[in-house]
């Protein structure tokens, strides 16, 4: 099988690359692991040196690795350049901060010594998604290596420059040669990666359908998964809001990485009283980000990143005003070449239509109007997603309240979600399970042991 990279703001096809053979895949999860059996007794300090040398490898390129995000997946340059400059500031939390995260702990009992140590796991299989082809590798590969583990990672088939790339960083930062490895495989083999022995656990973002395939594989092998998964994170607007404020914080959480995010903004649940000004303000924000060619420097919404992806979108657009939404901006697939979806704003969305109970991957908002707080909080909750959500109010102490009746991993109080190495993320419901991120997040794939001394 040949893996094709394509433009999916021109169509073009511009590189191809050769799947691994069943050898070539044995060989590397091998060659991984004896690479993690001397990497595992190297000092914190040493693992620091070289992640801190992998930050200045991401920054030193960024300009690079950009364009190759436009060029696979259709992210805007300056928008790839941000994303590589966070997987920097990831490496750099995590060398700073991992042996203070994993220090052992004196636990006080009767015998005469008994505390609480984190060893690594050993090679953790990483899954990984197109949205953001570098950040969500790093969140992952930052800690893990730090924790001493070794990794081999099935990167989503239409960015396999990106992954080919991400395993050249770590080469470049110093890293054992084998110890992170890009697996050039398709989807149907993951399971033969996690019935290798030498694989000990495994980590994936993605939809929900991927997630429990790989979790299934997994139990029955009893591997410990950690899953990030699809959302349909939900913004209340509630009557005290700045409604300025809302609508510019619910735009921008919306159009993210050209809505292509689990965590953007997706259910606008608003409150009757301000709903239809917020809606005005918001579609005027909605409107005015320029959509064009990713490779330019002003361009801030980019294609969708496959043709498929893209069309199914529009087919949800299409099934949720025939059952009654109404089209306030956009909804129509421009004419030209390209995976473009214009930024889309449905109003009068209601249960039973797919603007209300799915996820919409990519830069279409659905608004719901509702009576009050109660009923804001409850529409909220009404979804089988569980992964991020703000709150939008003039009343701090009320925002912080209304958020601990969210029932999602992540809460924002009049601002967008979005992920920070410092902080705790993962998701609830069909989201996921696990952490990501911040001390919480390095813990997930290491062995805690107790040792006790009589």
């Amino acid at each position: 099988m040949t893996m094709k990279a394509i433009n999916p703001a021109t169509g073009e096809t511009f590189a191809s690359y050769q799947e691994m053979t069943d050898d070539g895949l044995r060989d590397a999860i091998g060659k991984a692991h004896n690479a993690f059996l001397d990497w595992r007794r190297t000092g914190f300090s040493s693992r620091a040196g070289l992640m801190h040398q992998a930050a200045k490898v991401l920054r030193e390129n960024a300009g690079k690795y950009a364009d190759l995000m436009a060029r696979e997946m259709g992210k805007p340059i300056r928008d790839g350049v941000a994303e590589v400059q966070k997987c920097a500031a990831a490496c750099d939390y995590y060398a700073d901060n991992a042996e203070q995260f994993l220090a052992t702990e004196p636990i006080k009992t009767e015998a005469r010594k008994s505390h609480v140590i984190c060893q690594p796991l050993g090679v953790v299989l990483a899954v990984m998604p197109w949205n953001f082809p570098f950040w969500q590798v790093f969140r992952f590969a930052a800690p893990g290596l730090m924790a001493g583990n070794g990794a081999v990672m099935k990167h989503s088939s239409n960015v396999p420059g990106c992954a080919l790339a991400i395993e050249r960083v770590f080469q470049d930062a110093g890293f054992p040669k084998d110890l992170f490895r890009t697996l050039m495989i398709s989807n149907a083999r993951v399971d033969a990666v996690l019935e290798n022995p030498l694989v000990r656990a495994a980590t994936l973002t993605g939809s929900g359908p991927a997630g429990r395939s790989v979790a299934g594989k997994a139990g029955s092998l009893l591997k410990k998964t950690v899953l990030e998964l699809g959302g349909s994170d939900p913004y209340l607007v509630l009557e005290d809001a700045d409604l300025d404020l809302a609508a510019a914080v619910c735009a921008r959480g919306r159009l993210i990485n050209t809505g292509q995010s689990c965590i953007a903004a997706k259910r606008f649940i608003v409150v009757d009283k301000v709903h239809d000004r917020f809606v005005e303000l918001f579609v005027k924000r909605m409107a005015a980000p320029k959509m064009g060619d990713p490779l330019k420097q002003d361009t801030e919404i980019g294609p969708l990143a496959r043709h498929d992806l893209r069309d199914a979108l529009h087919r949800q657009v299409k099934s949720s005003i025939a059952r009654g939404a109404r089209c306030v901006l956009g909804g129509e697939i421009p004419r030209g070449p390209g995976a473009y979806y214009p930024p889309t704003v449905l109003t009068k969305v209601t249960k039973g239509m797919s603007a209300y109970a799915e996820e919409l991957f990519g830069p279409v908002a659905s608004v719901i109007r509702v009576d009050n707080e109660d009923a804001a909080i409850a529409a909220a909750n009404d979804s089988v997603f569980g992964l991020g959500g703000a709150v939008i109010t003039g009343d701090i102490v009320r925002g912080e309240r209304v958020a601990a009746e969210i029932d999602s991993g992540n809460v924002f109080v009049n601002d967008n979600v979005r992920s920070d190495p410092r902080l705790p993320f993962g998701g609830v419901k069909q989201s996921g399970y696990g952490r990501e991120l911040s001390h919480y997040g390095i813990k997930e794939f290491v062995n805690i042991k107790t040792i006790v001394v009589g």
